[in-house]
């Protein structure tokens, strides 16, 4: 799978979020295999406007359809596999403006990094720098101020709470992990 790269504004506020990825053109009439990663895929369909690649640039789906693990897209104004090459091995991004709402006590992970990160003691520990994707759970990246990493499971008994409000997260720390 490819590398995920974080975008965002100066400021730090994510300006787009990837939807998928593009991996090749397929077939004789200007269709591409994209692989999906987001949670809505319901979302895309024919007609909806979306970015494509490093400099973002606006394109409409004309066709969506599945295709195995995967589905196949056609752009409009690009009905050619030569002329949808260009797309190849890029990320498909939406404004995160556009994304839907999710229901209280549920987050986006680009809402969650940079918050500082205290144990159930009122330690303080860092901020949340990375998420990654595990398998089982996701793990979140804590890094404190002299650059020293905690890893933390992304799981209930670990993650006891997330304050928005105060731009914490409150964590407990494993015996034995640490």
């Amino acid at each position: 799978m490819p590398e995920e790269k974080q975008t965002g504004s100066p400021k730090g506020e994510s300006l787009y979020l990837a939807i998928g990825f593009i991996r090749r053109p397929h077939g004789v009439r200007g269709e591409l295999i994209m692989d999906l990663h987001t949670d809505f895929p319901e979302r895309i369909k024919p007609g909806r406007k979306v970015f494509v690649g490093e400099k973002y640039q606006p394109v409409t789906f004309d066709t969506v359809r599945s295709h195995n693990e995967s589905l196949l897209i056609s752009l409009r104004g690009y009905e050619t596999p030569e002329s949808i090459g260009r797309f190849r091995n890029q990320w498909v991004y939406v404004k995160a403006k556009d994304a839907p709402a999710l229901p209280e006590g549920q987050y986006y992970k680009y809402e969650l990094l940079d918050l500082i990160v205290k144990d159930d003691a009122g330690n303080l520990l860092g901020k949340l720098s990375e998420i990654l994707e595990t398998g089982a759970n996701d793990v979140y990246i804590v890094k404190d101020e002299s650059g020293k990493e905690i890893l933390l499971p992304a799981i209930p008994s670990v993650i006891l709470k997330i304050d928005m409000q105060a731009k914490e997260i409150t964590v407990h720390l494993i015996d034995g992990l640490f």
